[in-house]
């Protein structure tokens, strides 16, 4: 065949709040947020935020309350995954007529293989379609691997295309933080500032050793090769399915009664376990998440002594994850996540 193998990513832009923007064309051009029960004097956090939310310094994560002080005039609406999920499938569905191979990484986001000759109007063809069919504009990545295809996304944002491979990948990436590398939080870089990495560039010029010392055997390595732009090149046609099931609640008033948070905790645990009786598949972990006042947010998690969907043994690895936070502090958000086999989302 004719051509060479590339990697395509593509990313829906704002993709939630322009879903909303969709439903409601007279929001087109004013700033929308998404999360929660749309209310921003309710205790929840900003799913989404469209472009213009973000120039005011909107984004996700972000409480809604602090999103209404830095955006008096937004438009707060409530989440509302099922229309979410309806769109996203019927936008991969439009990939899936390409000739391409299409693998799902999640609502708004996923990875195409191809052999063509010209990615760029491969890709020009996706974005086209996507808003022919669904009005949502998308922004593609072109990469001679995965991780290169990913991060390219963030240069063509928004609705355009970009071109990262290992012709420049140099040129492009190397005086850039290490936090522009996909899966490298602020955490991470923190840690390695301490050993003097910063930069792109500086991580891919560090020692193994050094890294495999700091960071572990397997994740040391991981990390510079991360730099180097090292990378899967396979796209799997494989359905994408969830790694977990989590539910979460915050709650309007603080809570500082163990008792309280403890059966709290058994409540969304059940929860949980009928998502994982519906999905039909096992959990093997169970993991906690408190977010203690005033906004910091820490988990913890129990691995299952055997797979299971049983209410009984989740509930009580939750209650045992719960166990092993050690600050007192007020807690406003509590969840609890069952995960699959494969490992952690």
């Amino acid at each position: 065949m004719p051509g060479s193998d590339w990697v395509l990513h593509v990313d829906l832009d704002q993709f939630i709040a322009a879903v909303e923007v969709a439903r409601r064309p007279e929001l087109r051009g004013r700033p929308v947020v998404v999360g929660g029960a749309g209310d921003p004097t309710q205790r929840a956090v900003v799913a989404t935020a469209s472009y213009e939310a973000r120039e005011f310094g909107v984004h996700s994560g972000m409480p809604l309350r602090l999103a209404k002080k830095k955006c008096p005039d937004a438009v707060f609406l409530p989440s509302d995954a099922p229309a979410y999920e309806e769109v996203s499938a019927h936008v991969m569905d439009v990939l899936r007529e390409l000739p391409v191979v299409v693998e799902v990484l999640g609502w708004d986001e996923a990875f195409l293989g191809a052999r063509t000759d010209d990615p760029e109007a491969l890709a020009d063809t996706a974005r086209r379609a996507v808003k022919a069919e669904t009005g949502l504009e998308c922004s593609v990545g072109i990469g001679d691997n995965k991780l290169r295809a990913k991060l390219a996304t963030g240069f063509a944002k928004p609705a355009g295309v970009y071109r990262l491979t290992r012709d420049n990948w140099v040129e492009v990436m190397a005086a850039r933080p290490v936090t522009a590398l996909w899966g490298v939080g602020s955490r991470t870089a923190a840690k390695l500032a301490e050993l003097g990495v910063g930069t792109v560039e500086e991580l891919a010029r560090a020692g193994p050793e050094v890294l495999a010392a700091r960071f572990g055997p397997a994740m040391g390595p991981h990390l510079r090769q991360l730099a180097l732009g090292a990378g899967d090149t396979e796209v799997a046609a494989t359905p994408w399915v969830a790694k977990s099931r989590s539910r979460e609640t915050t709650f309007q008033q603080d809570l500082t009664d163990p008792d309280e948070i403890r059966e709290q905790v058994r409540l969304l645990a059940r929860r949980v376990v009928h998502d994982v009786v519906a999905e039909g598949r096992p959990a093997v972990r169970v993991v906690v998440k408190v977010r203690f006042v005033p906004f910091f947010t820490c988990t913890r998690g129990v691995a299952l002594a055997e797979p299971t969907m049983d209410v009984e043994p989740i509930e009580a690895a939750a209650v045992a994850a719960l166990a092993r936070f050690d600050d007192t502090r007020a807690v406003r958000l509590l969840g609890v996540r069952a995960e699959f086999t494969g490992g952690r989302p």
